[in-house]
């Protein structure tokens, strides 16, 4: 894809921070400023192309496509339609989540993924010959662009080809083919927060008359484009808990059972600079296996279905017999005095030994240097009754609603509304703040619609 005028012609310049891979470099970390951008969430709409850089996509087609799906997810697949979205997770032997992303069927025997790949993969390779299915990776062959917000569906109303009814009647978690500019897209509803939201695919080669047509219409009704930054932060008032985000995935710790080899994989092709060198900041420490999540952590343990074999669920099923075992996801709402101290404390003089800064960037997410292996992992206790009841991760601040939040996995007897809780705040060994922090709405981003599925014209 050439470099679209409408991604600005900064798109490829200035960035020398990324996520350790150059695919994240194609799209900058802020536009217009990362509050206004954060605020179009809320109060217009946002455009976004990070995905369009970032995604793995991987193909499994063949007659035992939902049957291989089924052996390998803690969800089940055999009753997935054409036209159809699911949200797949995969699990090692403990539970742990190695990689969730969505999955939709493009056609009766062919399912198109959505980061479920290197695991994906490797699967294929391993045990693919037990299967009727063959495997193919499709990164970098589509364009996406994301649409959310109120203006929303005007948005992609305004730039169709295709009568608006087809449009009014497509569902959330499906897709459907459309045309844009005279180009054939796939339109995916989406919206992970409830809200109605848009993916837009084309081909790499119908990218650029497809976006400008959309930022064309977004720029009429007040959308702004989200760079890096915003498109990361999102996901914590969204409450949308996400790999590489809140948490690392399990890839090199893995080696027993169904993902024996799967070290070696990723060494070989190159795919595992994710979680090959983990760099472990906050007050967790150095405990690694506490920063692992399991669907129960992250709030989808509706998907796991027992009446499958899949990796994990022995592990799955005793969360779910005991659930004084299980975690819970929320979000905190952090105290603003409590975080004024940590900056205070950077200001006192040398005599002074100040807390580890809370940094003026609006979240906890690590950008390495291109050339970097290395990946940063923030993770802070939440304690509370003066024991470690869970972990806070991704820190972020919400210009719209104004306060600093954080996605906790905590323990299930403090996850009412309004308790309070506590973030240690600094990495061990150095000072530590005890920062209040209360169990607030989830998604945070929903506090304020009363019906958060909603869109500016009533579509629901």
């Amino acid at each position: 894809m050439t470099a679209n005028k409408n991604l600005d012609k900064s798109v490829f310049e200035g960035i020398s921070l990324t996520l350790g891979n150059p695919g994240f470099g194609g799209v900058p970390f802020e536009y217009n400023g990362w509050r206004k951008e954060a605020r179009s969430a809320e109060e217009s709409a946002y455009i976004g192309t990070t995905l369009m850089f970032t995604s793995p996509i991987y193909d499994v087609s063949g007659p035992d496509t939902a049957r291989f799906f089924n052996d390998f997810c803690v969800n089940k697949f055999n009753k997935l339609q054409v036209g159809g979205i699911r949200h797949a997770i995969m699990c090692n032997e403990k539970g742990q989540i190695m990689t969730d992303g969505v999955v939709m069927k493009i056609d009766e025997n062919t399912f198109r993924s959505y980061w479920l790949s290197p695991c994906l993969a490797f699967l294929v390779e391993k045990f693919g010959k037990d299967y009727d299915i063959t495997g193919k990776d499709m990164t970098g062959q589509e364009t996406f662009y994301q649409i959310a917000g109120p203006q929303a569906y005007n948005i992609v109303s305004e730039v169709l080809d295709d009568d608006v009814t087809k449009l009014d009647s497509l569902k959330f978690a499906h897709h459907d083919l459309f045309q844009i500019a005279g180009k054939p897209v796939r339109i995916l509803r989406m919206g992970m927060t409830g809200n109605l939201a848009y993916e837009v695919h084309s081909s790499m080669s119908d990218g650029d008359a497809v976006y400008d047509a959309i930022w064309d219409a977004g720029q009429r009704h007040g959308a702004q484009k989200i760079g890096m930054e915003v498109y990361t932060m999102s996901h914590t008032p969204g409450g949308m808990p996400n790999i590489t985000m809140h948490y690392p995935m399990p890839w090199f710790e893995s080696e027993n059972g169904i993902y024996a080899g799967f070290s070696e994989f990723l060494k070989k092709t190159g795919a595992g600079y994710l979680n090959q060198q983990k760099k472990l900041v906050g007050s967790v420490g150095q405990d690694l296996e506490t920063r692992f999540v399991t669907p129960y952590d992250t709030g989808w343990s509706n998907l796991i279905k027992f009446t499958h074999e899949f990796p994990g669920k022995e592990a799955l099923q005793d969360l779910a017999d005991h659930p004084e075992k299980q975690r819970h996801v929320v979000t905190l709402e952090w105290n603003a005095d409590d975080i004024a101290d940590v900056y205070k404390s950077q200001f006192q003089g040398r005599d002074v030994i100040p807390y580890d800064p809370i940094e003026e960037r609006p979240a906890d997410i690590y950008y390495i240097n291109g050339n970097s292996r290395e990946i940063v992992y923030h993770a802070d206790k939440i304690l509370a009754d003066n024991k470690e009841i869970g972990i806070s991760t991704m820190r972020t601040v919400s210009p719209f609603y104004q306060h600093m939040v954080s996605l906790g996995f905590i323990d299930g007897k403090y996850t009412d509304f309004g308790t309070e809780l506590t973030v240690l705040w600094g990495n061990p060994g150095h000072p530590q703040k005890k920062i209040r922090a209360k169990v607030s709405y989830y998604p945070y981003v929903s506090q304020d619609q009363e019906d958060n599925r909603v869109a500016a014209v009533g579509q629901k």
